[in-house]
């Protein structure tokens, strides 16, 4: 009798795979329609899948104990965002980072420090019994925009119509720089955690100490090295890469596919030395230094095929691995804190820093621009992998060979809270657009389905009168006035004024009934002409 190979790998292959077909039979409905990103339906579908729910994917099964669970997570979450960042280098133009180094300088500078020192405040305030040197550590994790969410809200029909050019730039690089430069952040305040923290226990340090890592280590050996060894990387693959074309060596699939391959080398080699996300970014835009690449390959779909392909496994992946249950059952904060947590982080942790600066930065031209960039300012993937980053240093902070209580207890903090706001901002963020359509559109189609009567009628007739008066040829004596509602602003785009022409012409019809049937009714009178005066 044959029997069925239920494995752990063909189940996986088989949730993915179909989810993935499912999702492609729609995927322009849901998000050029429906402006869904990507990232939400994957949690959703994550979280329907996991054991919380249908129990069909068993991530603790495929990884024996949470250890294990935590590095995958954290190597998985690394790839991403590897390949992520360098595709978001390779989309710049040319020189980007030098010719556009004041606007990023205040976003990466005064902008991230407001977003820690915001973030870190709220959650002070809002965690129970929490120092404020373990808020500032778990603000850090949170301070980066993520790539992969920003990447989403900055493509597409929604993006093209409604977002400048320049302003998408300046989020894709923005999104992509900060994210490794959360390092310094992180590690400042759990540099000062395990040389300072109760006492410095176990440890011979103190202040100065934690300092004297986190400029040398930190910036000097991780961040430094990081840029130096991505700036070095990318200028060589780019000029192997044109050696290579111009005699004819590569063929157009190695060719489409090299970007991807940097990103996989990238985060190998500087994985094992330094800050590899910061790396894959500036790798990416050097790689581009001359604009050949990105031009050669504007109309290839492999990259973001490629791309799109990680953003849907990877939140599938969150969504299942997610401690949904330590949301509801934990001893640290309890839900109605982290409601009200997670509401106060997406409307302070950026939104009036980026609001007080906007003049200061020219691709943001009004305050409505201030407004959508700073709400913007999506938490994922990059958040939930300085988790495990963090995790894996506090698990150093031992006393006698045992993790020391506060790292431990920050430990659990940390987790809870940054997942917690990390989901949040996938779901507002993923449903701000539609949200924001469905209340643009609602009244209006209301108004249309169910129109006014008696009195309204009357006012609509007059309102369409003096439209169609505004829309006639006018002469030189009143060319300068306009007979429309002073509440209403004058046709701005070129539908809303033949939607105007076209109001005015019906209203101009009925006048000229209504005039019709008076003069029906009306006995004839025959008037005297009035006597001409002869000019002198």
């Amino acid at each position: 009798m044959p029997t069925l190979a239920v494995t752990n790998f063909n189940i996986v292959c088989s949730v993915l795979g179909g989810f993935v077909t499912l999702f492609g039979l729609v995927s322009y409905l849901f998000k050029e329609r429906f402006y869904l990103s990507e990232a939400l339906i994957s949690m959703l579908a994550g979280v329907v899948f996991s054991p919380h729910a249908t129990n069909v994917i068993k991530p603790l099964d495929y990884t024996r104990t949470q250890a294990n669970l935590d590095a995958v997570t954290l190597y998985f979450s690394r790839l991403v965002l590897g390949v992520q960042l360098v595709l978001a280098g390779v989309q710049l133009p040319s020189r980007y980072l030098q010719e556009e180094w004041k606007p990023l300088s205040l976003l990466l500078g005064p902008v991230m420090v407001a977003m820690w020192l915001t973030s870190s405040l709220l959650i002070w305030a809002m965690v129970p019994h929490l120092s404020f040197l373990h808020a500032l550590a778990i603000g850090a994790c949170v301070t980066p925009t993520d790539p992969v969410l920003s990447n989403s809200i900055v493509k597409g029909k929604f993006a093209d119509k409604n977002i400048p050019k320049d302003l998408q730039k300046i989020i894709i690089a923005e999104s992509g720089a900060n994210d490794g430069l959360g390092y310094p952040f992180v590690f400042l305040a759990l540099y000062l955690i395990k040389y300072t923290g109760e006492g410095g226990l176990g440890r011979d340090g103190g202040v100065r100490t934690a300092i004297g890592f986190w400029c040398g280590e930190t910036w000097g050996y991780t961040i430094l090295l990081s840029v130096i060894y991505g700036a070095t990387v990318g200028w060589i693959a780019k000029e192997l890469l044109h050696w290579a074309e111009e005699k004819k060596f590569v063929d157009r699939e190695s060719f489409l596919v090299f970007a991807i391959a940097l990103a996989l080398f990238i985060v190998g080699t500087c994985g094992m030395i330094g800050d590899d996300v910061l790396a894959c970014f500036i790798a990416g835009n050097t790689f581009t230094w001359d604009d050949w690449f990105r031009l050669e390959t504007l109309d290839d779909s492999l990259q973001p095929t490629i791309d799109m392909l990680l953003n849907l496994s990877i939140f599938i992946w969150y969504g299942a691995i997610c401690p949904w249950a330590s949301f509801t059952h934990n001893s640290v904060v309890p839900l109605y804190r982290l409601i009200f947590l997670g509401i106060l982080i997406l409307l302070l942790r950026r939104l009036p820093i980026i609001f007080a600066l906007h003049r200061a930065i020219h691709q943001i031209d009004e305050a409505r621009q201030a407004i959508f960039v700073g709400f913007f300012g999506p938490i994922g993937v990059s958040a939930v992998f300085y988790i495990y980053i963090s995790l894996e240093f506090l698990e150093t902070i031992t006393v006698d060979g045992v993790q020391r209580a506060d790292a431990k207890e920050l430990g659990e903090t940390l987790t809870i809270v940054v997942w917690f706001l990390a989901m949040c901002s996938i779901v507002v963020h993923g449903l701000s657009i539609p949200l924001g359509k469905l209340g643009f559109f609602l009244p209006r189609t209301l108004y249309q389905a169910y129109p006014s009567t008696g009195k309204d009628e009357a006012s609509t007739v007059t309102r369409a009168e003096k439209i169609a008066l505004s829309t006639l040829p006018s002469t030189a004596s009143d060319r300068t006035i306009r007979f429309v509602d002073d509440d209403e602003p004058a046709a701005a785009s070129l539908n809303e004024r033949q939607a105007a022409s076209e109001v005015g012409l019906e209203a101009c019809r009925c006048c000229s009934i209504r005039e019709s049937a008076r003069d029906l009714s009306a006995p004839t009178v025959r008037e005297t002409p009035t006597p001409r005066l002869n000019s002198v």
